[in-house]
């Protein structure tokens, strides 16, 4: 019979836990049987007397006075040796087990290749985004941010016509360009310009499908006052604002990853804790940035 193989150590355990319950239980009840038939009604009373009832004086049993002593021991050797007051909590161990796990996980894929880690961030991404984001990463219909415009023109023009928030820089929420600089960049080929320049000399993508618009683009980036908070250099004037020189790139992925998003459409949760590892969310990045091309 399969379930009772002793060649399994838990079996074993079980089978001898059994055992050794059942032999302490005839022991014990055989005890008091005898107990039972042997004893006679002799002994000192107490004071006490509840309708003629009385109890005899007997010692505490030396099992219990056992028993207390133990638990007195093992009590102020778990408030002060094994789990110390103010010292320890299950969440603590709870992190320590996590992070070194993280640390044989990130040691384990440390040299991986960019194919592979491109998979490993499919994964996660189906795992973690795609509720969301969908599996084909297009957002479900406006239920979250259409993954497959990031790191584009269609992205930046799509940040221009509504905004963005909730990333937690110290300048606070951008609001839609048509608020900011009024008739500047109300036009769609205005809006194309801007995405072309920040694309093709700003982030380290250097690249643009519009590159005759690029000229025009840095005219109007900074007519739109963009470099306000950007700074002329788009690098966000040291975290004040989002660094566009790392737009298009998996940097900005995990720049996102770590802050979360409280934006138009909902709330991205932060995966800043310990729910992924650097690796896990280098993958994540680099699967997003592939998905773009």
């Amino acid at each position: 019979m399969e379930w009772f193989n002793l060649g399994d150590s838990v079996n074993q355990l079980g089978l001898l836990g059994a055992v050794a319950i059942l032999a302490l239980t005839i022991f014990i009840v055989g005890g008091y049987i005898k107990k039972m038939k042997d004893s006679k009604a002799e002994g000192e009373l107490t004071s006490e007397d509840w309708d003629g009832i009385k109890e005899f004086k007997n010692d505490i049993p030396i099992g219990w006075g056992a028993t207390y002593l133990v638990l007195l021991i093992w009590g102020l050797w778990y408030w002060f040796v094994g789990y110390p007051l103010n010292t320890y909590s299950q969440i603590g161990e709870y992190n320590e087990e996590v992070k070194a796990y993280n640390a044989k996980f990130e040691a384990q894929w440390q040299n991986i290749d960019a194919a592979t880690l491109t998979k490993m961030g499919q994964n996660l991404f189906l795992v973690q985004c795609s509720q969301c984001h969908g599996i084909t990463t297009e957002g479900m219909n406006g239920t979250a941010a259409n993954l497959t415009e990031w790191g584009r023109e269609e992205g930046i023009i799509t940040t221009i016509k509504n905004g963005s928030k909730g990333l937690g820089y110290m300048l606070g929420d951008m609001l839609p360009l048509s608020e900011v600089a009024p008739g500047v960049l109300d036009s769609e080929e205005s809006q194309k310009a801007v995405a072309a320049y920040v694309m093709a000399e700003i982030s380290e993508t250097k690249s643009t499908k519009y590159p005759e618009l690029v000229a025009k683009g840095k005219e109007l980036y900074s007519a739109a006052t963009c470099n306000a908070c950007h700074g002329d250099d788009g690098a966000g004037m040291g975290g004040m604002a989002p660094d566009l020189t790392k737009y298009g790139t998996p940097a900005f992925v995990a720049e996102v990853l770590e802050k979360g998003k409280k934006g138009h459409i909902g709330i991205m949760p932060t995966f800043k804790s310990q729910m992924l590892t650097d690796k896990q969310k280098e993958a994540l990045a680099h699967f997003i940035y592939s998905e773009k091309n």
